[in-house]
């Protein structure tokens, strides 16, 4: 017996009745032969840890865009903590970690340039619309390793395309990345947004404290705990009604005042007229798009959607040096007399 079927075997014995074990997925679109060591989920893990997507959120906005400070959340850290929660509710509740933490760890991979702002200004320029989830689907399966994709399992697949509210994933453990990706950016908004004097912690209703606490330690304590203690030996993962309704009305609140909020926002302006100029350069001058991209074209893509695959892919930084790069003059070169 190899050790990724002693893996599998453990799996079948110790996890809860209503996991998804490795040897029950539906497997890739394209046929593997099974690695020796690693279930299929742990392969899927392995494979967005080391893609380049991966490595591009660490310079990606999470909420504020280019904030002076070391300590404010990327999306890289964002992504980091929504699969330290996922997993903690995973192994309270005997779910499969593995699974959890590939789909926490591609969650977010297809997010434009300055957060959200970027993803607003595609989803209206590009004729078939823009949705960072779907996004994230298409890095994973058209547009790493040179448009070969990871060629992931339809678990992970599903959990990163439906990890908004308005879907929902076929396995539990994609509902708890659900659940913890919502969790953990309300927890470190809250923090960022105190670290940049937006709000206090006496800024924040009082109501809403008493039931998710005075803390944001506690407040994280608190919704974790919640899912754990509603789901337990369920074929669900559920919040208690007073907790959900709580976060539901704290994450109002944060879009009332931090979200909207001109000092956070204020050059989303900028970024959004950036994001805007350098689409309409590309969609005018597709030869100037990477090879990867023209490739794609000449297999029948639309531009509109190679350009915002392209586009999408840029770090806050590499827009910045692309837009100065075609719009800002350059020094001449020329020799001097």
């Amino acid at each position: 017996m190899s050790i990724r079927e002693e893996i599998e075997r453990m799996e079948r014995e110790t996890l809860s009745e209503f996991a998804t074990c490795s040897v029950n997925s539906r497997g890739r679109e394209r046929e593997e032969e099974p690695c020796d060591i690693r279930p299929v989920f742990q392969r899927d893990r392995d494979r967005i840890l080391h893609c380049k997507a991966f490595r591009r959120l660490k310079n990606k906005t999470q909420v504020f865009l280019i904030p002076r400070g070391d300590h404010y959340r990327t999306r890289l850290s964002h992504t980091l903590e929504v699969s330290q929660n996922a997993r903690t509710i995973a192994k309270a509740l005997r779910m499969n970690e593995d699974l959890v933490e590939a789909i926490a760890l591609g969650h977010d991979l297809g997010h434009a340039p300055f957060g959200h702002a970027g993803e607003h200004v595609l989803n209206e320029l590009c004729e078939d619309g823009f949705h960072h989830n779907e996004q994230s689907v298409r890095v994973v399966e058209k547009l790493e390793k040179d448009g070969k994709g990871l060629n992931l399992s339809w678990e992970v697949r599903d959990g990163i395309r439906n990890h908004q509210m308005a879907t929902m994933p076929h396995t539990l453990e994609g509902k708890i990345v659900r659940l913890s990706d919502k969790i953990a950016y309300i927890h470190h908004d809250i923090d960022d947004a105190m670290r940049a004097h937006l709000l206090t912690e006496d800024d924040l209703p009082t109501e809403l404290k008493k039931t998710l606490g005075f803390t944001t330690k506690a407040r994280l304590n608190t919704l974790v705990h919640s899912i754990i203690s509603s789901s337990m030996d369920k074929d669900d993962i559920v919040m208690s009604d007073e907790v959900q309704g709580a976060m539901i009305e704290l994450r109002q609140f944060m879009y009332q005042n931090v979200y909207s909020n001109p000092a956070a926002k204020g050059e989303e302006t900028k970024a959004r007229a950036m994001i805007r100029q350098l689409f309409y350069f590309y969609t005018q001058n597709v030869d100037l798009l990477p090879e990867k991209y023209r490739r794609m074209r000449e297999a029948g893509e639309k531009d509109e959607r190679v350009v915002s695959d392209y586009i999408a892919g840029m770090t806050d930084q590499y827009a910045v040096i692309k837009f100065s790069e075609h719009f800002v003059p350059q020094p001449w070169a020329g020799e001097e007399v």
